[in-house]
């Protein structure tokens, strides 16, 4: 009779475990819900494409939540596939020493190149794909968003593979896991908590190439995508305020929208893999992730999902054995050392031979319509461009880093930050271009001066994210230790946390620092209406060059600028990455 009993109770339980509670009731119209939208925004993209161009985009305000669907949709496809280059091209720059040699300096290049100027190279061999099709112009549109998120998730990610920790990597060896177990089991955990941080900084920066990529031009053709971006441009060609009321309206509902339904659980969920040994006094909490952890059903859904994902990650899969670039030891002597000298070598001579072969490729181009004068020219302008850009970075740094240290050391607070750090990062900063333009006009402002802060407005968050998140991955262990030591004031920042969050203010300083550059283009030549403010700089040379379609031009202007950031991320950005990786490691 005992036995029988226990056996009742355990199916009643079990039973009990399967059958849906009153959580699941509530999570299960916000799944349908969501799946459905992601539905109908995919239908539509296959919608033949001469509806694009019956449908004009309307100013109804009833029409924003439509628009702010597909829009959403895009920018959550983009960081989908930033994602997945984020951890294919990251894991190979860190990795391997000889690849890193020629993908780091190409991010760094990327990132400085124009997003806009994606957009010509590309939008054609999109719409070639599905000629007939929504489809096309949405890949392109989906691309342009892409390389405004990818290079700040790679650069954050790439930066954890170089500092994690000795011992845990030591650790992981002497238990044998492969490397496809160690990338899943240590490297991507370790890397999660600043990762999910920059995740938010390029889906808030994604915005402010929102406009141009969903208004599309191939040759005299305009393709208009709808969305929240294609309104807002609406909005200000016709001058109607009221529109651009509501579009920030909108964009703040979206940003609070996924805030809660996708960051806040990530946050919560990437703090388990804290590295630490005592636990944190406050951590993250999220709704949403305690609603799905609460129902029964989706549990019970959720729990092969998860078991597959560990079986994947155990899978004993040995990958190409890269050398560490972070712990590489002098090379040893002997045969094989030699032939590790020889290899480098040959590749690096290989390097040189293709950078030089684009190098006479582009002046051979650039020759046809630029004199030796005119070099001379956009340098001098490059060195003004750098003079602004290297100085609102300092600026920005000296008020960003405590307050990043600040909200990344209080969950709570950062919780009631996270989302008005992700509106101030997504506002489009040409919606402030009519205002910076009347008072320059009205007061006769110098805008060398005044327009400077635009540069800044967008890439500034990339240090505030960064450090958050370095203070968030700050070990308690350490916390602790400087609590019972007693450093406190200038020592602590010196000896405690400055080291501890340094690797991620260079993230956050190399990415900002690419951005602004880029950002110059549309900050150092303002319009509105008829009424146009220009600053002497790179980035409002390469503006009237491209206005004009002047394309010799262009090209030098493009190439100045990679050029400048380029060897100022050599010879500034990454020795202090190189000192922050061997001198301030968390071991």
């Amino acid at each position: 009779m005992e036995f029988g009993f226990n056996l009742n109770r355990t199916a009643n339980a079990s039973a009990w475990r399967v059958l849906p509670n009153r959580w699941d009731f509530v999570a299960f119209p916000l799944i349908i819900g969501l799946i459905a939208m992601a539905a109908v925004g995919f239908h539509e993209t296959l919608a033949p494409i001469s509806t694009l161009k019956t449908e004009a985009i309307s100013l109804d305000p009833a029409r924003l939540p439509e628009y702010a669907l597909r829009t959403t949709l895009r920018m959550l496809a983009a960081m989908v596939a930033s994602l997945v280059f984020t951890l294919a091209y990251g894991t190979l720059a860190a990795k391997s020493r000889r690849a890193g040699m020629v993908l780091v300096p190409i991010l760094d290049i990327l990132q400085s190149v124009p997003v806009l100027g994606y957009i010509s190279f590309t939008v054609t061999f999109f719409l070639a794909l599905f000629p007939s099709r929504v489809l096309g112009a949405e890949l392109a549109a989906i691309f342009a968003i892409w390389t405004s998120q990818a290079w700040n998730m790679t650069f954050s990610f790439y930066q954890s593979l170089r500092t994690v920790p000795r011992d845990l990597d030591e650790v992981s060896r002497g238990f044998h896991l492969t490397g496809w177990q160690r990338f899943w089991k240590l490297e991507v955990p370790f890397s999660m908590p600043g990762l999910i941080w920059n995740m938010m900084m390029s889906m808030s920066g994604g915005w402010f190439f929102v406009v141009a990529s969903e208004a599309i031009t191939v040759g005299n053709n305009t393709i208009t995508l709808p969305g929240v971006g294609a309104y807002l441009a609406q909005a200000i060609s016709d001058k109607n305020l009221h529109a651009v009321g509501w579009v920030i309206l909108a964009m703040t509902v979206v940003i609070l929208a996924y805030d809660q339904l996708l960051f806040r659980p990530l946050v919560a969920w990437a703090d388990k893999f804290r590295m630490e040994t005592t636990s944190s006094g406050n951590a993250p909490e999220s709704w949403l992730l305690d609603l799905v952890r609460r129902t029964h059903l989706i549990n019970q859904f959720l729990v092969p999902v998860g078991w597959l994902f560990a079986k994947a990650a155990r899978i004993p899969l040995k990958l190409p054995a890269f050398p560490n670039v972070s712990r590489m030891a002098p090379l040893a002597g002997g045969r094989s050392g030699l032939r590790a000298r020889i290899g480098d070598a040959v590749w690096a001579l290989l390097v040189i031979a293709l950078t030089v072969f684009v190098v006479w490729r582009v002046v051979a181009y650039v020759r046809t319509g630029v004199t030796l004068d005119e070099v001379w020219h956009v340098l001098a302008l490059g060195l003004i461009t750098l003079l602004r850009v290297a100085l609102l970075i300092a600026v920005a740094s000296v008020i960003w880093v405590p307050l990043g240290v600040l909200i990344g050391l209080r969950p709570a607070l950062a919780e009631k930050i996270q989302p008005l750090a992700q509106f101030l990062a997504a506002f489009p900063a040409n919606l402030l271009f009519p205002v910076f333009v009347i008072v320059i006009v009205r007061f006769h402002l110098n805008p060398d001066i005044w327009l400077s802060p635009l540069i800044v407005l967008g890439t500034q968050w990339y240090i505030l994210f960064n450090v958050i998140a370095g203070a968030t991955a700050y070990p308690n262990d350490y916390k602790e230790a400087a609590k019972n030591f007693r450093i406190r004031g200038w020592q602590w920042w010196k000896q405690a946390m400055l080291p501890g969050i340094f690797p991620y203010y260079i993230t956050g300083a190399i990415t900002a620092s690419g951005g602004a550059w880029n950002a110059s283009i549309v900050s150092e030549f303002v319009q509105w209406g008829d009424t146009r403010v220009v600053a002497h700089g790179l980035g409002a040379y390469i503006a009237q060059t491209t206005a004009a379609g002047d394309y010799p031009k262009i090209i030098l202007g493009i190439a100045v600028m990679s050029l400048f950031v380029t060897l100022f991320n050599r010879l500034i950005w990454r020795p202090m990455y190189t000192y922050a990786e061997s001198r301030l490691r968390l071991d």
